[in-house]
């Protein structure tokens, strides 16, 4: 049998079709407009926190026609624990590796000066460890993945996905950063056929992240 047999063929999943991620495209603008609208300021954790709940209702309304297909087409099903403890792991490896770099964008030095405010800490890791960590994975390894898996198989889908995710943070040097995770999380996501583990190392790291800037800002 062979090893790259894609498991969204088989009659219980269902790929993501085109038009699912032609309705994200559209509903981005749309929805964004609309919250957009509502926003009580422009301060940095207001501005992100809306755009990642954007993200969120754009996925929604992507997948809403598939209705009970949807969950299982984006990859949300139950999957071995010890991939997820192991992807955790792995990512905190990585991020200390890739942090030796030296590099340090600077959409990250604004977050970090925001986190390290006393009163921004618990609002910081529901935003940056939490739904940011979700709408990503609901994008890349959810919508991305599941589109280009039905068609070319497993291995385009967690080639294109990754880079769609590190292309996806726009400064040269964050795109650095982000691509081994990337890679990591599409193959949790190929290995296990189940998004739950790379949502799990995806949260991990950014908590890990957080945390580390605030309480050992000198490491």
């Amino acid at each position: 049998m062979p090893t790259d047999v894609n498991p969204l063929i088989r009659k219980e999943y269902r790929p993501i079709p085109g038009w699912s991620l032609i309705v994200f495209l559209l509903a981005l603008p749309v929805v964004g407009f609309v919250v957009v609208r509502f926003l009580p300021d422009q301060e940095m954790m207001t501005v992100l926190g809306a755009f990642f709940a954007i993200g969120l209702l754009a996925v929604a309304v992507a997948v809403a026609p598939l209705g009970r297909a949807a969950p299982p087409a984006l990859g949300l099903r139950p999957a071995n624990w010890k991939y997820a403890v192991f992807g955790a792991l792995g990512t905190l490896a990585l991020s200390v590796a890739v942090s030796q770099l030296g590099i340090e964008p600077q959409g990250m030095k604004q977050v970090i000066e925001v986190v390290r405010e006393p009163r921004q800490l618990v609002i910081s890791l529901l935003l940056f460890a939490v739904l940011a960590p979700l709408v990503e994975e609901l994008v890349f390894r959810g919508l991305i993945y599941g589109w280009v898996a039905g068609r070319w198989g497993s291995v385009p889908a967690l080639v294109v996905s990754s880079l769609a995710f590190a292309a996806a943070h726009f400064e040269p040097a964050h795109i650095v950063l982000v691509l081994p995770l990337g890679l990591l999380f599409g193959w949790l996501r190929r290995r296990t056929d189940s998004l739950l583990p790379s949502l799990f190392s995806h949260i991990v790291n950014n908590g890990f992240a957080l945390l580390a800037a605030v309480y050992l800002p000198n490491v």
